[in-house]
């Protein structure tokens, strides 16, 4: 049996009820497979998706859609030190980060 994360789609409508995505600069925390940033790419005007696991990292680059591939980049980063010098962000997610 294989475990399916939000099954009832809670994440994306409560994400796109309290945050307007739509035309901004967003910096996803903790961002893993990429699982919630296909979510809301493709109305934000730009996405930075950093974690960790170098895995998780891989199989995002694999994933993002050809639509999005100019506006998606992902990095292996710790969100204590970020290698973003002069990155501006008008929005941060951070989901099922810790």
């Amino acid at each position: 049996m294989t475990l399916q994360k939000d099954p009832e789609q809670n994440e994306p409508k409560y994400l796109h009820r309290h945050a307007d995505l739509a035309g901004k600069r967003v910096l996803e925390v903790g961002c893993g497979d990429g699982r919630l940033t296909w979510r809301y790419a493709g109305v934000a005007r730009h996405v930075t998706g950093i974690d960790l696991d170098r895995d998780s990292l891989r199989v995002a680059t694999i994933e993002r859609g050809s639509d999005v591939e100019d506006k998606v980049a992902f990095a292996q980063a710790d969100s204590v030190r970020l290698p973003l010098a002069g990155a501006a962000f008008e929005c941060a997610i951070l989901a099922w980060s810790f």
